[in-house]
């Protein structure tokens, strides 16, 4: 069983998210509050959830029925490759639009339009590669 987004893993990433100068104090900036669950797409419900106050991340660890603003699902496979390289915005459009990536809850089309939430959307994937 992956250790991708238990417990551990999901505190790693709220210290490389909290200490990441183009995600805290950008989303700051926009006021950005947020739950959001990580999992996969075989399970009915994610396995890792961060909850975020004005862009930095106070409490990180496994989902436990939380009411989520974001729930974001891939194939281990595909989060695996997208944790061992830098994707685009239009790569993750691509993700998206051909179902590897699914937002269960979330406008994902709004925030990708949105250049104050869509870069750092991206910067928080490339922060989970280097949990």
């Amino acid at each position: 069983m992956s250790d991708l987004f238990n417990n551990e893993w999901m505190k790693k990433f709220q210290s490389v998210w909290n200490n990441d100068p183009e995600l805290a104090p950008a989303l700051k900036k926009i006021h950005f509050n947020s739950i959001i669950g990580y999992g996969f797409t075989n399970e009915e419900t994610p396995r890792g959830c961060i909850t975020i106050e004005d862009g930095k991340v106070i409490d990180a660890g496994p989902y436990e029925g939380q009411s989520l603003n974001w729930d974001l699902r891939a194939r281990e496979n595909h989060w695996q490759e997208w944790l061992n390289r830098e994707v685009s915005k239009a790569g993750f459009g691509l993700a998206y639009s051909t179902g590897k990536l699914k937002f269960l809850t979330g406008d994902f089309k709004g925030m990708i339009k949105n250049p104050s939430m869509a870069r750092p959307f991206v910067k928080s994937i490339s922060a989970m590669g280097r949990v």
